[in-house]
């Protein structure tokens, strides 16, 4: 207990510095426009409310090195109005070479540092534990989402409807950014001050990356130094009794045309749904949904009309969920809202104070799902036959420094059983230090049977437990990760993704900062930002399974890593690592030696193209099925590229190549497994509100005789090929028409789809 007493004592030493450094952070002024005067959002800044608003322009390099002032030749300027309903930033960036600045139109969602664009993170909570954003490049085209510092991860799903306008000058551009407080979500009484960072992206300056606050490159998050929000007033008790009622309908109307063994199908279907959103005040919002379509969620993906039965592989984009989502994160998904595939409804609330908040819902999901389960080897996966009830409580206390949680959760199968599983979280951080726990306990009568035919059904409860510890530790000279990780083999969490139970996992990462470096490559140099040598530790091992038979304290995975990471301009990345790994493919399998190479390139190298991004393993590769090893490896390769049309009045080309193969050499010269994909997506975009894009995807796995495991041969491919246009009036209003076609071999089946769909929020 002494050194536990040691350790939050240095921690209330170092989170009084952080405070201290907080407090020298200049806030950002606002100022209360006159609620007589108008204000367009044009760009322009030419309203009289400019001129007399406060500036603020003490900016900081943060990448590709930070520590430095902003160039003066990339002067940034910002500006912040308070009208009678939203936040209205007004940013002046200066450029010596506006011909180089880089913005076309983009898919939503895909503004990132390959393009010119000014970014707003807000924390209207000001705890620093999470951060509403958006990115707006010179085009007009947003990213929006929520940060969850605890994570260092950000949210893309949620869309804010945010407006902006961008104008550009002679000498760089003027641009506007809205920001209703309708849709921020902050507490009714006794909050935190607000607090906010703005962010300049300027790619042609070797990815300079310009922050309102000293950030830097070694902070715990990204979101670690925030600005006060100075001026407001009394903001928050003039608009926090402000209601609102949204309603979104929608409308969608599906053809389909399928083909197998058993012949032709044919299928008709129009369906309607509802989503309702409503915030009586501040701090309380409710969600209900009523036979929503989650079909096409995501026009990036490929989508079929089995979509419900793939839904774990898509990107959430779908509202229910994504309301106030930072409440319900943990470092495990204890809710995971793709195991819900086809609900019939589903009710939210969301409740924020100044040291706590909450969130209740619960849907009824329909049949036709699947279930995973884990096991120390394998994830079992089950179809899910009956209609189900998923429903989860969550609630946190906020402290200064800490954060803790609870939450309870089941998954309702009727008569054939539950899932139940409790818990408790928490967060302790300090300057440069960062505690997590969570531990879950859970009971499960709900299974499933093979005979007579695959089904739901009630069997014995079992009871089960997970636990979670990590800590991370930051310096200027070591940046360093610990985790530990158990799951009993009676765990089972249907309401969230545990893909491996009964197993003991232990991650060590230690990483030692180097600093800046300069290479002589013949008679140019190449300038290293960041250099970092590293040694990863990572091990799976199982815990005692009577129902398996399975023994405690078997090696299922053991992996042991030193290795280099750099990052350069261009956003650059390099990393190279040595793998002294094993790995056991089985139950009662040996442990095999499986030493490899790893490494893998990042970069944003020319203007038109975006992202070159590699990785790849070569060396000894464990063939699970055949529990044998032999020479191979996995890479996998991105290219994306976008460009404008020239003369095409501002249209643009937005195209990504991925490329991937798996491969295991057997002993008569050829492989003996081999997995290959190829996907390729092209967007044409003829304005921020309509593109068309093309999708067409193709995977396929064989298995050869190896000459040494006998197993038959055999073969299976997929393919998708899908057309979607889409046209978007405003936010919450769009429609899209889209075709698909998908085909799978062995046993040969097609699917043919037209998909119309209509949104139209009021």
């Amino acid at each position: 207990m002494a050194g536990f007493a040691a350790m939050f004592a240095a921690g209330d030493v170092a989170a009084v510095e952080q405070d201290e450094r907080h407090q020298r952070v200049p806030p950002l002024p606002a100022m209360l426009a006159d609620r007589t005067a108008s204000l367009r959002i044009d760009g322009a800044l030419d309203d009289d409310a400019w001129r007399a608003a406060p500036v603020f322009d003490a900016f900081h390099q943060f990448l590709p090195a930070d520590g430095k002032p902003a160039p003066a030749n990339l002067r940034t300027t910002v500006q912040l109005l308070i009208d009678d309903g939203a936040l209205v930033f007004g940013i002046r960036a200066w450029d010596d070479a506006p011909e180089r600045m880089r913005g076309t139109l983009t898919r939503r969602d895909k503004v990132s540092l390959d393009q010119d664009f000014i970014g707003v993170w807000l924390d209207p909570t000001g705890h620093g534990r999470a951060a509403q954003f958006v990115r707006v490049n010179i085009a007009g085209v947003f990213s929006d989402g929520i940060y969850r510092a605890d994570l260092d991860e950000s949210d893309l799903g949620p869309d804010f409807p945010i407006d902006a306008a961008v104008k550009r000058l002679a000498d760089g551009y003027t641009m506007e950014i809205r920001w209703p407080l309708s849709n921020l979500r902050f507490p009714y009484a006794d909050g935190k001050t607000w607090r906010v960072m703005i962010e300049r992206s300027v790619p042609h300056a070797d990815g300079l990356l310009l922050t309102s606050t000293p950030l830097k490159n070694g902070s715990l998050s990204h979101i670690a130094l925030l600005q006060d929000v100075g001026g407001m007033g009394d903001t928050v008790a003039a608009v926090r009794d402000r209601s609102f009622v949204e309603l979104k309908p929608e409308l969608t109307m599906r053809s389909n045309r399928d083909r197998d063994e058993t012949g032709r199908q044919r299928g008709d279907r129009a369906s309607v749904g509802l989503e309702i959103n409503a915030r009586p005040r501040a701090d309380w919002v409710f969600n209900a949904t009523v036979n929503p379509d989650f079909s096409q969620v995501e026009i990036d993906e490929p989508t079929s009309s089995g979509a419900s039965r793939i839904a774990l592989s898509l990107p959430e984009k779908r509202g229910f969920f994504l309301e106030s989502s930072d409440v319900l994160g943990l470092p495990l998904s204890a809710f995971y809202s793709r195991t819900v595939a086809d609900p019939e409804w589903g009710l939210r609330a969301t409740w924020r104070d100044a040291g706590a908040d909450a969130t209740v819902m619960s849907l009824r999901d329909q049949e036709g799902g699947v279930v995973l389960r884990g096991g120390a080897y394998e994830t079992a996966e089950y179809a899910q036959t009956r209609r189900t009830l998923a429903s989860m409580v969550r609630t946190r206390w906020h402290g200064e420094h800490t954060v803790m949680g609870a939450f309870v959760s089941q998954r309702g199968y009727g008569d054939a059983g539950s899932n139940e599983v409790a818990g408790f979280d928490g967060q302790w951080r300090g300057e440069g230090q960062q505690a997590l726990w969570l531990l879950m306990h859970s009971q499960t009568s709900a299974g499933f049977v093979e005979e007579p035919v695959a089904r739901s059904a009630r069997v014995a409860t079992r009871h089960g437990g997970y636990a979670l510890g990590k800590f991370t530790s930051i310096s200027d000279a070591w940046w360093n990760e610990f985790q530990l990780e158990a799951i009993t083999p009676g765990f089972v969490n249907d309401n969230g993704f545990v893909p491996q139970a009964g197993v003991l996992k232990t991650d060590i990462n230690l990483n030692r900062r180097l600093g800046g470096r300069t290479l002589a490559l013949g008679g140019a140099e190449l300038e290293l930002y960041e250099f970092e040598a590293h040694l990863g530790v990572h091990e799976i091992r199982t815990l005692s399974d009577n129902r398996l038979d399975q023994q405690a304290n078997q090696v299922v995975e053991r992996k042991l890593q030193p290795g280099i990471w750099f990052r350069a301009g261009r956003q650059t990345n390099l990393w190279a690592n040595l793998g002294f790994d094993q790995q056991r493919g089985r139950r009662l399998g040996p442990l095999h030696d499986v030493p490899a190479v790893h490494f893998g390139f990042e970069s944003s190298p020319l203007s038109w193209m975006t992202k070159f991004n590699a990785e790849v393993t070569l060396g000894r590769q464990l063939d699970v099925d055949a529990d044998r090893v032999g020479s191979g490896g996995n890479a996998v390769v991105d290219l994306g590229l976008r460009l404008p049309l020239p003369g095409a009045r501002g249209w643009s080309i937005e195209t990504d190549f991925r490329l991937n193969r798996a491969w295991v050499q057997g002993t008569l010269g050829r492989p003996a497994f081999v997995d290959n994909g190829w996907r390729a997506l092209g967007m044409l975009h003829f304005t921020a509100a309509d593109s068309l894009r093309l999708l067409a995807q193709t995977t396929s796995a064989a298995r050869r005789d190896d000459g040494v495991s006998g197993l038959d041969p055999w073969a299976e491919r997929q393919m998708h090929r899908s057309l979607l246009y889409r046209h978007l009036w405003r936010h919450g209003r769009s429609m899209s028409v889209g075709f698909s076609r998908d085909r799978t071999r062995d046993p040969d089946t097609t699917n043919k789809s037209l998909t119309v769909k209509v949104q139209w929020e009021m």
